[in-house]
């Protein structure tokens, strides 16, 4: 990080965006996006004033034909001093590939649903979790820093509500395990923000708020909203997607990830500082939209002139 980096974060009223849009908004477009726009994409939300960027995904392409071109886009990004660019890897022959091409951070996703994982990675919990295990012991030896994704904290498409207990015991796991941070994800967007915060306040009270990030999906118009309850409780890293892109293929209606506009609308009314440009954003995010061929989710940048 570059020492203004530092400087902000270390600011008790700074908040960081974690920009997820090259990787869990991209990946269930149907059309395929040339290598070319995904590495124009990711250096346009660098230049933002973004501090990570999470760039792409080392996993099968039979299973996201769209992250195929994993090596090319992360080689192909002229990346910027102060700037993460994490991956997510599901597996040792991931982070393998994805160590060959130079990655100094990824990240493994879990899900606090034992019904969710069986449908979305064939394993349960326990078994998902064995599989990160020489992961985060190959990350350690590599000196390759590794943030865990917990996802369904507020609801699973299969089995519906999910235990708070469920979502801190696979946040412990991870954190155990050695991931530095624990993104608490709404997969499918059900959550309204008391249930938003007192999820969060349940982790907060086994694991330190700073080593907590929360990601919420829009299906049902919440998103804003839990992220502003969230903020109130004490959180300090929010993912976000730039245009609102991405969603749960496997969730009725889910309209995608919170826009990073939206946010950085959002902390810019709650005195927040977050370092991001909100103009060079919202360009982005029509850059996006147009190349995608459809309007924007971004409420702020519908409303924008």
């Amino acid at each position: 990080m570059t020492a203004d980096a530092h400087a902000h974060a270390a600011r008790a009223d700074a908040v960081r965006i974690v920009e997820v849009g090259p990787r869990d908004g991209l990946q269930n477009e149907k059309a395929m996006i040339a290598t070319a726009d995904k590495i124009a994409l990711i250096e346009r939300l660098a230049a933002t004033g973004l501090g990570t960027v999470e760039a792409t995904a080392f996993v099968s392409p039979k299973w996201v034909p769209q992250m195929a071109d994993a090596a090319e886009v992360y080689t192909g990004i002229a990346k910027r001093e102060g700037v993460r660019y994490p991956v997510l890897v599901p597996n040792l022959q991931g982070y393998e590939r994805a160590r060959a091409v130079g990655v100094t951070e990824i990240a493994v996703f879990g899900a606090a649903s034992e019904a969710f994982s069986k449908a979305n990675i064939n394993a349960s919990i326990a078994e998902s979790l064995e599989r990160f295990a020489p992961v985060l012991d190959a990350a350690k030896r590599d000196g390759v820093a590794v943030r865990g994704y917990v996802s369904t904290v507020l609801g699973c498409p299969y089995q519906g509500e999910v235990p708070v207990r469920e979502v801190v015991r696979v946040a412990k796991a991870l954190q155990a395990m050695g991931c530095y941070e624990i993104s608490l994800g709404d997969t499918i967007g059900v959550g309204t923000p008391r249930k938003a915060r007192a999820m969060l306040e349940a982790v907060a009270g086994e694991l330190p708020m700073a080593a907590l990030a929360v990601h919420f999906h829009d299906t049902y118009g919440q998103a804003v909203a839990n992220v502003a309850a969230c903020l109130e409780a004490g959180v300090r890293v929010v993912d976000a997607a730039v245009s609102g892109t991405g969603g749960c293929p496997y969730a009725k209606g889910a309209s995608g990830n919170v826009a990073t506009e939206d946010i950085v609308y959002l902390l810019d009314g709650m005195g927040f500082s977050h370092g991001v440009d909100l103009d060079a954003i919202i360009e982005t995010g029509r850059w996006l939209s147009a190349r995608l061929g459809r309007d924007s989710m971004s409420k702020v940048n519908r409303a924008k002139p």
